[in-house]
């Protein structure tokens, strides 16, 4: 075994891992907010990467603060875009079928655990027809904060009915994988881009969910 403890129940974040959608959200970012003037670049919205849309439009305004549009109109905005984006363009990261089939084939208790808001989440599963693998879908919107902190996976756990201690979780971010370790679970992050020395929390840094399909089909994750 890869980790120490007997894990009965595997919670996966949705954008940037089961998804390729970081790029929409960026497209998005910064269609809407170049509009009201934040000169937004792809580099910059890496900030944000993980956190909750409010958060993050929040985020944005403190730093450029900006009139005629409310931050919720401006979020809005935001979610209708990276919606329609997604609903039309949207590709399922490397892995993501085998790991999904794999698990469900083994009778594993699996969640989703995202930021994103649930009308989002309901495009993404949609899109890549793998609702029937989640039935626990979990929004860090429903939760007094967003990740990092660790409410959203303690909500999925607490609706799996599973300790947190016996949970896996897979993130992409930095935010992502602390609020998972916060909730107390072991964390597998899959990353190819240089933020991995953020990810030093996680007990397992992957570059793709590929890896993963030898060790979850020998029972070592």
């Amino acid at each position: 075994m890869i980790f120490s403890k007997n894990h009965q129940a595997y919670i996966f974040d949705m954008d940037g891992l089961l998804i390729d959608s970081e790029p929409l959200w960026r497209r998005a970012e910064i269609s809407v907010l170049h509009a009201v003037g934040i000169p937004l670049t792809d580099e910059m919205c890496k900030e944000t990467m993980g956190s909750r849309l409010d958060e993050m439009v929040a985020y944005w305004h403190a730093r450029f603060p900006w009139t005629g549009k409310s931050q919720e109109k401006i979020g809005m905005e935001i979610l209708d875009q990276v919606t329609a984006l997604i609903s039309n363009e949207g590709q399922p990261m490397p892995g993501v079928v085998e790991v999904l089939d794999l698990l469900v084939e083994q009778n594993k208790s699996l969640a989703l655990a995202s930021s994103s808001p649930c009308e989002l989440i309901e495009a993404v599963l949609d899109r890549l027809d793998i609702k029937h693998a989640f039935p626990v879908v979990c929004s860090a919107v429903n939760e007094k904060l967003g990740k990092p902190d660790p409410g959203v996976y303690l909500t999925a756990a607490s609706k799996l009915g599973i300790d947190p201690n016996r949970c896996v979780a897979f993130e992409d971010s930095p935010a992502g994988v602390a609020s998972a370790k916060a909730a107390g679970m072991s964390v597998v992050a899959v990353s190819q881009e240089t933020r991995k020395e953020k990810l030093f929390q996680a007990e397992l840094v992957v570059d793709s969910l590929e890896e993963l399909v030898p060790l979850l089909r020998n029972q070592e994750l």
